[in-house]
């Protein structure tokens, strides 16, 4: 079995970002990393929408990320540091549309190692020199300068090595024109590692260290360190030389301090709490990211701590001495990976989990009634600031980026009855976790909808003069009558423009520079600029049945076959490169020689039901085409790579191209009786979604057979439960009112009142964290169309779901029964718990309804549940059981105590049992229904720390593990399931097992890396009368499909184009492709289908010397790749 890769929706979680002028030009861009994925964004400063301008795989753990420019420089470079043991240093080429690696320099190996440099990376502000660092001991400085052509050149490395020690964060010190500076948060362990007492282990302090390049001399000097207090998280870079007074902010637990060397002394403010927390007291707070905003004459930080609040940092000097850190709150926002502050007044902020935001900074917080903090006012030690958290003030938001981080779980099935099956995502975490459905196509948003006074027949949009940047008319056709509408800030009829109303309209256009044709049945008439009309009438009786315009031209068909052509004077005209037809509901698309007129490289795809009709419109400033048949399609050039993608839309007759001030690049189109102005603004998506919120972090569901609702498990750590919540914030009120004096009992009560009713959205406010070992948890049964709650079963504090299962059982008929599996009092680590329960509901109302029979304890976490023939198996800790249901608890029918550590998953295939190990990959387990026992017959050769798995066929099952990689797994075909076990224990030596295992191993078949965590594995079918795939999706977002080679030829084809590809094309962070996907396991049987793919973005050249290796046209050899696209997927 051969397999192909393919990536439908890239990752969308995003682990760094960036901000600068990537492009030379002035606009601000955007550069994240969503783990093995590069992304360049840039947002629209008048509309403040969000742009992907460019989307690259590197192949590689993308580990840090930095932006710099040289002294004097207009734009700025990218620094990667990537587990390829490499510094890459890339330029963003906007005429070419390409990172351009400028630089590659190998310093170590590869991985992500714990001394191999690649971890941190610190940057001169003057862009002088870059420090890459490891983890522990290694630091490297590399010297950036330009050479006689203004060309960037890198020096040889200066080490700055110290052994026994870790490095928690590095940061470049501005110091102006000085030598270059950097600060780093280190710990030296040495005397805790040869301290058996393990006394100094707990003494020993964090200190910050100043590394120098000494220019002159090259090479890199410890200049200075000195032991922290408190242990510091991270550093922020405050701005020096003519700018500010230079040094560092520490952000460590509770404090910010500030730092300088020479005689500035530390000033440190304590990190203000919220005013009556839920939270745990005893928790410390931490900032856990910041951004820094500087123009000529100020400068400010925002900091956010880990509860979402965001600070405005300050800094008082008194002439080069800094005097007092100011803090001021200034809005909360979800807590974010990385936060940018654009010079065009923009937050952008990468959230941690979900969605990602762009905000408008509207206010500063200069001028409002916030209290301001200081580390100037007097505070007891340990005390801290308090304040109020309120909705945004200082802040608007401007768009969301879609993002589905973290998918925790997926199933794909059509419970829409569309054809098309849609993918049912769970997603999220705590209160921002939702469930999204996800749709094929794309996403429409409607600008106007109006209503006509009949059904028209078709519609166009025509400009007054060919330079003029907006269209002038919307023309829309009916049966008797042709209706003129002028677009200005609104939409009107208009009747003086010239146009023939009490006629239908066959075409009209733009002719010459500045006249309008109109095509009717009974002639042409020509419309000057001045309103002067030209008309020609037909002859005859003839009418005018078809007819073709373009700038220039016209030609009409009249009844009874003759063909009439009309010229302008000077033809010129230039010939569009692809020609769209379409033959009963199939498109084609033809390359067209603009000298021979040859067609060439024909692809087709089948749209729909009816006859296509085609349109063109414009995208993001070039051509595309709209064809509508059942549904319509959007073909276009995104990202070097043709698309043709659904809109997710009602039905549509008729469209046009449609630009305004307010929608530059819209369509306006006729559906019944109504006229519709949309917009597509999210080009390149795969799916559109629609999401459903949700309490807590979901954790898996099933989907009921009969009603198709959905029966959902929420479980969160350190997270209260409602009532708990009640509890707590009823006991903190009344404790707020004892605490007062006798005469400040009134205010004090109206305090408690107060706060007891304000309730803040903890989508945007986060949840209180209760601590270690608590938790929440909710059963949800919900409609997956409309999206409502339809029963919501909340469990006592401490209770956590892990399992559920919906089965019927062989002694109670067709009644449908809901068991979910819960742990008690679990404690992480060290690892306790205080046993589990499994919940029996039965579901009622049509599976509406869950109605409680009874609780069944057990000893261990139940953490997989699976129907049996009729009865339930349910894998307790390591044990394995078959339960059947009893009137008062469910009843222990058989055990299997042989498996290693854990049982993550159960699948059951006839008398067959396949149980997923949290460590030891698969155990095979046969159930003889005449002894009443579960034996282990086979097991599988590797560890493998299984996450999700999913039968293939009777012998066959695909896993996927937590360290990324995915497998597939089969039995070889004499393995024998009728094995007996053994009670006598004098079993022949030869049949004692293999590898203390069972006694028959499985067969790998494929294996692969994917590069993130894989979740959930499905095999279905994504578009309707496609093949099966196997389709995967990712902790980080990222939805993928391994499709099953059908001949030899296409496998032989598609394993030379990866071939040429990795030597022709390596990955842009310099790791090696093949050693990447065989990170864990060597990769077997797998081709890369996104290496593949990047066939399109390489130069002309390069793509015709691979071409012609394999024998082929650089056309030939892209139609391959989106054909074995569009027979499994999309």
């Amino acid at each position: 079995m051969f397999l192909y890769n393919l990536t439908l929706q890239r990752a969308t979680g995003i682990s760094f970002a960036i901000h600068g002028n990537f492009s030379g030009t002035k606009q601000q861009e955007i550069v994240v990393s969503r783990g093995k994925i590069l992304e360049l964004l840039r947002p629209d400063p008048n509309t403040g929408k969000v742009h992907t301008l460019l989307t690259v795989e590197v192949f590689g753990v993308i580990r840090s990320l930095m932006a710099f420019r040289l002294t004097g420089g207009t734009k700025d470079y990218i620094v990667v540091g990537s587990d390829s043991g490499r510094i890459v240093i890339l330029e963003y080429q906007p005429s070419k549309n390409m990172f351009e690696k400028i630089h590659q320099e190998t310093f170590g190996k590869s991985g992500c190692r714990r001394i191999v440099p690649g971890q941190f990376l610190a940057v001169d502000p003057k862009g002088r020199a870059v420090m890459i660092s490891a983890i522990e001991k290694q630091k490297l400085v590399y010297i950036l300068n330009r050479d006689a052509a203004a060309r960037l050149t890198i020096s040889s490395p200066l080490e700055a090595h110290k052994a026994n020690t870790l490095v928690y964060h590095v940061v470049g010190v501005d110091v102006g024109f000085e030598n270059p500076m950097f600060a780093c948060l280190e710990m030296d362990y040495e005397e805790a590692d040869n301290d058996p007492t393990g006394e100094a282990a707990a003494n020993t302090q964090q200190t910050l260290t100043f590394y120098e390049l000494d220019l002159g001399l090259n090479h890199v000097v410890r200049k200075y360190s000195e032991p922290l207090e408190e242990h510091g998280n991270f550093l922020i870079t405050v701005p020096g030389g003519s700018d500010g007074p230079s040094g560092v902010l520490i952000c460590s637990e509770n404090y910010i301090t500030y730092k300088n060397f020479g005689d500035q002394p530390d000033i440190r403010c304590p990190i203000p709490r919220r005013r009556n927390d839920l939270d745990d007291p005893e928790r410390g707070m931490i900032f856990v990211c910041s951004a820094t905003h500087k123009t000529k004459s100020m400068f400010f930080f925002l900091a956010q701590t880990e509860q979402g609040d965001i600070f405005k940092i300050t800094l008082e000097t008194d002439e080069d001495m800094v005097t007092e850190i100011r803090l001021k709150y200034f809005d909360t926002v979800p807590v974010a990976a990385a936060m940018c502050v654009l010079k065009t007044g923009f937050l952008f902020v990468a959230s941690e989990f979900g969605n990602h935001y762009l905000y408008q900074i509207a206010h500063l917080g200069d001028d409002d009634e916030e209290p301001e903090f200081s580390s100037a006012m007097p505070l007891e030690e340990g005390d801290t600031f308090f304040f109020q958290p309120r909705p945004l003030k200082n802040l608007v938001l401007v768009d969301e980026l879609d993002s589905l981080s973290p998918i925790l779980f997926c199933q794909i099935a059509d419970l829409a009855n569309e054809d098309t099956p849609q993918l049912y995502v769970a997603c999220g975490r705590g209160p921002r976790s939702s469930l999204r459905v996800l749709r094929h196509g794309l996403e429409v948003s409607e600008m106007a909808v109006s209503e006509l006074p009949g059904n028209p027949n078709a519609v166009w949009t025509v400009r007054r003069h060919i330079e003029d940047e907006f269209d002038a008319y919307i023309i829309v056709s009916f049966v008797n009558a042709t209706l003129v509408l002028s677009i200005g800030e609104t939409v009107e009829e208009v009747t003086d423009s010239g146009f023939l109303g009490t006629t239908p309209t066959l075409s009209c256009s733009l002719l010459g520079d500045d006249a309008l044709v109109q095509v009717y049945p009974d002639g042409i008439r020509h419309i000057r600029a001045d309103k002067r009309v030209n008309e020609w009438k037909t002859p005859g009786k003839k009418t005018i049945v078809k007819c073709a315009v373009n700038q220039r031209q016209v030609v009409i068909a009249l009844t009874g076959g003759e063909l009439v052509y009309f010229e302008m004077d000077p033809v010129c005209y230039f010939i569009i490169h692809y020609v769209f037809t379409s033959l009963n509901g199939v498109l084609l698309r033809t390359v067209l020689d603009p000298v021979t007129g040859d067609l060439s490289d024909t692809r087709t795809r089948y749209l729909g039901s009816r006859p296509v009709k085609l349109f063109r419109v414009r995208m993001q400033g070039q051509e595309a085409v709209l064809a509508m048949s059942s549904r319509s399609w959007l073909s276009y050039s995104y990202q070097s790579r043709f698309h043709l993608t659904p809109l997710s839309y009602e039905t549509l007759e008729f469209a046009s191209g449609f630009a305004s001030e307010q929608c530059p690049e819209g369509i306006v189109a006729i559906s019944t009786n109504t006229l519709r102005i949309l917009a597509l603004e999210k080009l390149g998506a795969v799916f559109n979604q629609v999401a459903f919120p949700l309490q807590y972090t979901p954790r898996k569901f099933v989907i009921h057979p009969e009603s198709n609702n959905l029966i959902i498990i929420e479980t969160d750590h350190n997270a209260y439960t409602e009532a708990t919540k009640a509890q707590r914030k009823q006991q903190m009120a009344e404790e707020m009112v004892e605490a007062a004096g006798e005469d400040e009992r009134e205010l004090a009560a109206e305090m408690a009142a107060a706060f007891l009713n304000e309730n803040l959205p903890e989508s945007i406010f986060g949840a209180p964290k209760a601590g270690n070992g608590q938790w929440a948890s909710v059963i949800r049964v919900m409609n997956p169309i409309q999206g409502n709650t339809l029963d919501l079963v909340q469990l006592e504090q401490n209770e956590a779901a892990f399992s559920v299962a919906v089965c019927r059982f062989s002694n109670t008929g067709d009644d449908w029964y809901v068991l979910v599996g819960v742990a008690k009092d679990l404690i992480l680590n060290p690892r306790s718990v205080a046993g589990g329960f499994v919940y029996t509901y039965k579901l009622v109302n049509n599976g509406e309804k869950l109605e409680f029979l009874h609780k069944t304890p057990v000893e261990e976490v139940p953490a997989a549940i699976a129907p049996f023939q009729g009865r339930v198996l349910i894998g307790v800790g390591k044990l394995l059981r078959v339960y059947d249901l009893g009137k008062k608890k469910l009843l222990r029918k058989c055990e299997n105590k042989h498996i290693a550590n854990y049982i993550s998953g159960i699948q059951t295939i006839g008398h067959r049992v396949i149980v997923s190990d949290v460590q030891e990959s698969f155990i095979w387990v046969r159930y003889k229904r005449n002894e009443n026992q579960l034996i282990i017959f086979a097991d599988d050769t590797y560890p493998r720390w299984v996450t999700t798995a999913s039968l293939l066929d009777y012998d066959t099952v695909a896993g996927a593990d937590k360290f990324g990689n995915i497998c597939v797994v089969r039995l070889p075909p004499n393995t024998n399931d009728e094995v007996d076990e053994d009670p006598t224990g004098n079993k022949a030596l030869w049949d004692r097992g293999l590898l203390n295992g069972a006694s028959q191993k499985a067969e790998v078949i494929m294996n692969y890396h994917v590069g993130e965590t894989v979740l959930s594995l499905q095999k279905t079918t994504l578009i309707p009368g496609g093949s099966e795939s196997l389709v995967y999706t990712t902790l980080s977002g990222g939805i993928g499909i391994l499709v099953p080679f059908t001949s030899h030829e296409d496998h032989d084809f598609f394993q030379h184009v990866e071939m040429h590809l990795r030597s022709e094309h390596p990955p842009l962070c310099g790791r090696d492709h093949l050693s990447f996907r065989s990170y864990y396991f060597p990769v077997k049987n797998v081709i890369d289908g996104d290496l593949c793919e990047q066939f399109n973005s390489m130069e002309p050249n390069k793509q015709k010397n691979v071409s012609e290796e394999l024998d082929r046209t650089p056309p030939e050899v892209s139609k391959k790749l989106e054909d074995i696209r569009t027979r499994y997927a999309f």
